[in-house]
C-alpha cells in the first residue's frame, strides 16, 4: 500500500501534514484524539457542503425542475439537517424520530418526505401537523389513516415496486418483487385510482427506490423506465442509492455518471414537465467522515490482532452486511504486516477488518477507519455499556463540537427503577 491510497479514500481535504500525519479540515487527527477522546467521529464539513453542491447543483443543471433531497437515514443528527438546510436540500425522514430532528435543525417541513413501511397514526399525525411536504404511500392503511387525519391538501406520492435488483447485500435490496417497501403494479394502479379520487390527498407522483451501495448506474436507469408504466405525473422521486468507494477495490460511479443515468432515462420516459425528485444517502455523507480508536491491545500470532477502544457499538456494517473498510494509524500511514483490526466487544464477529495493513501498531497507537459517513452514527448502540461517540465538524483549522461524547450518567436519565445518585465517570 502507497501513502496517498488512504488518502484518496478520504473526503477532499485530507493530505498529509509535513511529519507525515494525516490532516482532515486542517485538523491534525491525532490532535483531535486528545482533544475529544476515541472512539471519536470526525466530519469535513467543507467536503460535505462540496458534496451536497455536486447532487444539488448537478441535478438541476440536467433538468432544472428538480430536487435534491438528503436521505437523512444515513447520518440524522441535528448538525446535519441544519447543514443540509443551509445548502438549500430538503431531506427524506423515516418516523417520528428523524422527523423531530430535521425540524430542530431548521429543515423547510415544506421540503421534506416522510417515508415508512409501518407508519403509525401518532408520525402521520405529526407530519401533517408540521407540515410535511410530501408523504409517500407505501400501503393501503398509510391512504385509510391519512384520510381519516388530514382536513386540507397534502401532497403523496405512491411507492412502486419497479421489479429492478441492484448487486447489493440482500438486506440493501428494495426494488424487486417481494420487497416488504412499495407497492406491486396491480396494487400500485389501484392505490393511483383511489387517490385521484381522494378530497384531501393529493396525488403528486410517483417515488421508487431499489436499494443502498449499488456500484453501477444501468439498475437505476432502467428503474426510472419502468415508471413510464404508470402514465404521466407532476413528480417523480427517483430515490438514491448510489453506492461508494469504500476499499481500495472499489470502483463506485461519481454522482455526475449517475445523475447523467437518471436523467438520461428520464429524457427518455418521463413528461419534460414534471418534477425529479432524487434522495442520496450514502454517497452525499459517507466519504466526509473518518472514525479514531486508540490502540489498547496487540496480541501477536496468527493472524496478530490490533484492539481499539471501539468497535461494533460504533460500526455495526461490519457485522450486519460483511462491509469492508479501510484503516492506517494516523502518524504511520501506510505499509506495515497484514493485522485483523478488531472491537472491544464480547463478539467473536466484531472485527472492524480482516487482513488490514497496519505500520508497527503498538499501545495507544491512533488509529483512523475511513468513509464511515453513513450509517455508523445511525446505528450506534450501548453494547456491553459502551458510550456513544462524540462527532466533531473540522473546516479551516478549527474544531467543533456538535454531538458529546455520552457518559455514564446519561445511562440512567430513562430509569425510572432506582433513585440512587450515579457519579459521573464518563
Amino acid at each position: 500500500m502507497t501513502t496517498p491510497e488512504f488518502l484518496d479514500l478520504l473526503s477532499e481535504t485530507a493530505h498529509l501534514d509535513s511529519d507525515g500525519e494525516v490532516v482532515m479540515g486542517g485538523c491534525r487527527l491525532s490532535a483531535l484524539a486528545a482533544s475529544y477522546g476515541t472512539p471519536l467521529f470526525v466530519v469535513d464539513e467543507t467536503s460535505l457542503r462540496h458534496q451536497a453542491q455536486r447532487f444539488h447543483r448537478g441535478l438541476q443543471e440536467r433538468w432544472p425542475k428538480s430536487r435534491a433531497v438528503f436521505a437523512s437515514k444515513a447520518f440524522p443528527c441535528t448538525a446535519m439537517y441544519e447543514l443540509m438546510a443551509q445548502e438549500g436540500l430538503g431531506v427524506d425522514v423515516a418516523g417520528g424520530g428523524e422527523l423531530v430532528l430535521a425540524l430542530n435543525g431548521g429543515v423547510d417541513p415544506a421540503l421534506m418526505v416522510m417515508h415508512g413501511n409501518a407508519k403509525t397514526d401518532v408520525e402521520l399525525s405529526m407530519a401533517v401537523d408540521a407540515g410535511v411536504g410530501t408523504i409517500v404511500i407505501d400501503n393501503f392503511d398509510d391512504i385509510d389513516r391519512l384520510e381519516k387525519l388530514v382536513t386540507a391538501d397534502q401532497g403523496v406520492l405512491v411507492r412502486v415496486v419497479p421489479g429492478v435488483r441492484g448487486v447489493t447485500h440482500d438486506a440493501m435490496s428494495t426494488g424487486q418483487e417481494g420487497s416488504k417497501f412499495g407497492l406491486s403494479h396491480d396494487d400500485a394502479v389501484n392505490a393511483i385510482r383511489r387517490l385521484q379520487q381522494s378530497d384531501h390527498l393529493r396525488l403528486d407522483g410517483l417515488h421508487m427506490h431499489i436499494g443502498s451501495q449499488i456500484l453501477e448506474t444501468e439498475p437505476f436507469a432502467h428503474a426510472v423506465e419502468v415508471l413510464a408504466n404508470y402514465g404521466d405525473f407532476d413528480v417523480y422521486d427517483l430515490g438514491g442509492g448510489l453506492g461508494v468507494r469504500y476499499t481500495y477495490s472499489d470502483v463506485a460511479p461519481t454522482p455526475e455518471a449517475w445523475l447523467d443515468a437518471l436523467v438520461s432515462a428520464a429524457k427518455r420516459s418521463l413528461p419534460r414537465h414534471a418534477e425529479l425528485l432524487i434522495e442520496p444517502g450514502r454517497a452525499m455523507v459517507a466519504q466526509s467522515m473518518v472514525t479514531l480508536y486508540r490502540v489498547t491491545t496487540v496480541k501477536h500470532g496468527v493472524p496478530t490482532f490490533v484492539a481499539v477502544d471501539g468497535g461494533m457499538a460504533d460500526n455495526l456494517d461490519v457485522s450486519l452486511y460483511g462491509q469492508r473498510y479501510e484503516a492506517t494509524i494516523v502518524n504511520k500511514v501506510g505499509g506495515g504486516a497484514s493485522v485483523d483490526l478488531v472491537g472491544r466487544h464480547c463478539e467473536s464477529g466484531d472485527c472492524l477488518i480482516h487482513g488490514v495493513e497496519l505500520n508497527d501498531p503498538s499501545i495507544g497507537d491512533i488509529v483512523a477507519v475511513g468513509v464511515t459517513g453513513a450509517y455508523a452514527f445511525t446505528m450506534l448502540n450501548n453494547y456491553n455499556g459502551a458510550l456513544k461517540p462524540a462527532v466533531v465538524f473540522v473546516a479551516d483549522g478549527k474544531a467543533d463540537l456538535r454531538v458529546r461524547r455520552e457518559n455514564y450518567g446519561d445511562f440512567f436519565l430513562r430509569d425510572v427503577a432506582s433513585g440512587a445518585e450515579v457519579t459521573n465517570y464518563g
